[in-house]
């Protein structure tokens, strides 16, 4: 029986390296699950990301400009002022272009709504002068609409006596510090 014990002595050693080895495998399956669902998840967030941002773009806006519409809801609703439509030559020298742009302003306060109507005439003075110094080439590009979406505001806030409002970063359009929020454009043709 001497034998027989030793034997089964030397054979529970070699089970637990066994049973340690098995355990590895387990937590090494285990691990690889969790990494394949945490790279399905990101996956899916990307994915699910990129499709609201295809979608925005297919609107004509962008992901920044609908974070901009959020931060509007929570600051209150906005006024809106629609001006006429702006026709004007442009300062192109090789061929005679015009634009007409329609131009909508997003005000933070309906009291202001009231104020840029008296000032109107003065308002349309300096849009229509800024716009007669723009060339198509300038005005094609989203950059060139988003700068003179800038400058119209600046144009605006100098006729109301208002301090102009500071450049936005790149990819954002509203203001919300000031009374003046965005301007959008309804309408946009060079030709």
């Amino acid at each position: 029986m001497s034998a027989a014990a030793a034997a089964a002595e030397e054979a529970e050693p070699v089970a637990a390296p066994k049973g340690k080895k098995k355990l590895l495998v387990i937590i090494l399956a285990a691990m690889l699950v969790l990494a394949l669902a945490g790279g399905g998840g990101a996956f899916y967030w990307m994915k699910k990301k990129a499709a609201a941002q295809a979608a925005a773009e297919a609107e004509g806006g962008d992901v920044a400009h609908a974070e901009d519409k959020k931060k509007a809801e929570r600051k209150g609703a906005p006024a809106f002022v629609a001006l006429e439509p702006f026709t004007v030559n442009l300062a192109d020298r090789e061929a005679e272009r015009y634009a007409q742009v329609g131009i909508t302003l997003e005000l933070n306060d309906a009291k202001l709504a009231d104020q840029i109507k008296v000032y109107m005439p003065a308002i349309r003075n300096n849009v229509l002068m800024l716009l007669a110094h723009k060339t198509s080439s300038e005005l094609h590009e989203r950059e060139g609409k988003r700068r003179l979406a800038h400058e119209v505001l600046s144009e605006t806030a100098r006729a109301l006596g208002i301090d102009a409002p500071a450049p936005a970063p790149a990819g954002a359009d509203a203001n919300d510090d000031g009374p003046l929020r965005a301007v959008h454009f309804s309408n946009f043709i060079i030709q």
